[in-house]
């Protein structure tokens, strides 16, 4: 079992940054990769940044070149700097952690709102 807590979600202005931290407790010596996702009104949940246990990351599309993820093992947390923050990139971001073989625990979730 691995438990998940977000923070660092708020409102922003257009070109604005935040940063996201996540922290995990529990079965952590397991984890693999940790992610964040994120979550508009009426819309699905799609990945937004990874980043594997040997540091390898993967990035959606629309966020490459503003967005950093980050990993500090030692602290079991994961990171998402989020800078030149637009109104689209507003939504409910979470984050995933995945154990092998097929576990996968989320966090509760945090908002972050953009404005124009």
């Amino acid at each position: 079992q691995v438990q998940l807590v977000e923070s660092g979600g708020g409102l922003v202005q257009a070109g604005e940054s935040l940063r996201l931290s996540c922290a995990a407790s529990g079965s952590v010596s397991s984890i693999n990769v940790m992610g964040w996702y994120r979550q508009a009104p009426g819309k699905q949940r799609d990945l937004v940044a990874a980043i594997s246990s040997n540091g390898r990351t993967n990035y959606a599309d629309s966020v490459k070149g503003r967005f950093t993820i980050s990993r500090d093992n030692a602290k079991n947390t994961v990171y998402l700097q989020m800078n030149s923050l637009k109104p689209e990139d507003t939504a409910v971001y979470y984050c995933k952690c995945s154990l092998p073989p097929l576990y996968d625990y989320w966090g509760q979730g945090t908002q972050v709102t953009v404005s124009s």
